[in-house]
């Protein structure tokens, strides 16, 4: 069986964050998703399966950590607008209690906070993306910890930040349990995501 991935959508034309903010506000009834990459709108399709399954698997034991840790666990429809002028919607984020206390979040509005913890899910109109522009911004935001989880490998590499960007990142297999410097409590089986 073939199958044909949806395609991405990029603008041609750039914009600034409250210019997208406001575009964005007026498309409530759009399924599809957008971020802001280096001025440029980016459109993605919803994800197959098991990019939604797979969230969840890590999103749970996350959010069980974080809020013991006072920190505060999203899912792929909050936007984050970044200090490098990208606004992003990572599949999952944690951002800590120090610094959601130094955040105003306006109701209806991107957060103005950069995440601790990042994690995207590939799938195939983002993959290439995930990997380089993506990880680039995260790096340069400072997201201290970058997660990649390729569901087609079964494997998840995790990046740490250093200074502005990441170090060369280290492979989890299957058969080896996630460790994370922001969650240092976290004992996530990778088998257990797919």
């Amino acid at each position: 069986m073939h199958f044909v991935s949806e395609p991405v959508f990029e603008s041609i034309t750039t914009m600034d964050q409250a210019s997208f903010a406001r575009w964005v506000a007026q498309r409530e009834w759009d399924s599809y998703r957008y971020e802001l990459l280096h001025g440029r709108v980016v459109m993605t399709p919803p994800a197959g399966y098991p990019h939604g399954a797979v969230a969840v698997r890590i999103s749970s034991p996350i959010a069980e950590l974080a809020r013991a840790a006072g920190a505060v666990v999203f899912d792929s429809s909050q936007g984050f607008e970044l200090p490098t002028g990208d606004t992003v919607a990572p599949d999952v984020s944690v951002v800590s209690a120090e610094r959601w206390a130094a955040c105003t979040p306006i109701l209806g509005k991107f957060l103005r906070v950069v995440p601790e913890l990042v994690v995207e899910i590939l799938s195939e109109s983002t993959a290439s993306r995930d990997r380089g522009e993506k990880k680039g911004i995260y790096g340069a935001a400072g997201v201290l910890e970058y997660w990649i989880v390729d569901t087609r490998a079964r494997t998840v590499t995790v990046f740490r930040g250093t200074g502005e960007r990441f170090d060369g990142g280290r492979i989890y297999a299957t058969n080896e349990k996630l460790q994370s410097r922001v969650l240092p409590t976290l004992q996530l089986p990778v088998s257990a995501l797919f």
